[in-house]
């Protein structure tokens, strides 16, 4: 097996890993195991040598939070350097708290494409000026430029 259909295999795996929601040492844990299971008793081969080219130890699976953030900087750049749309929604939480939802519409190779871009808690209450001041610092914090005309921009802001 190649160094890259290593790199790829493992990334695939620590994918499935975080979309599952499960811890990424389940990868040693759990998943070469099985995988040795259905060589051993599919291919009625030693599963050692397979195994061992399969980099799923606690050390190489990437972890599901340095996932999230590769997501998140590859969804920002892009933005940096295109037109896009925002739908901000607001929710209240059973616990009171006010949670501020960002959903971004672009276009990417072709197609149109909506992502979640942030989840927010809002410090003070959900008026338009506190949404506002979450959103404006989210995209300041991550360099993306927003273009609003200036009426917009003083409503927002009241």
């Amino acid at each position: 097996m190649s160094l890259i259909c290593q790199k790829v295999f493992t990334n695939d795996i620590s994918l499935l890993i975080a979309n599952a929601g499960k811890p990424h040492t389940i990868g040693e844990e759990l998943i070469l195991p099985a995988i040795k299971e259905v060589i051993n008793t599919v291919l009625h081969k030693p599963a050692s040598d397979i195994i061992r080219k399969i980099p799923l130890s606690n050390n190489s699976v990437q972890r599901i939070d340095e996932m999230g953030e590769d997501v998140e900087n590859s969804l920002c750049n892009h933005l940096k350097t295109c037109q896009f749309s925002i739908q901000l929604y607001d929710s209240i939480l059973p616990n009171n708290e006010a949670l501020l939802l960002s959903y971004v519409q672009f276009i990417k190779e072709g197609h149109v494409s909506q992502e979640l871009l942030f989840a927010k808690n809002l410090v003070s209450d959900t008026k338009g000026k506190s949404i506002f001041n979450t959103m404006n610092r989210f995209f300041q914090e991550k360099e993306i430029p927003i273009f609003i005309c200036q009426p917009l921009l003083m409503v927002l802001q009241q």
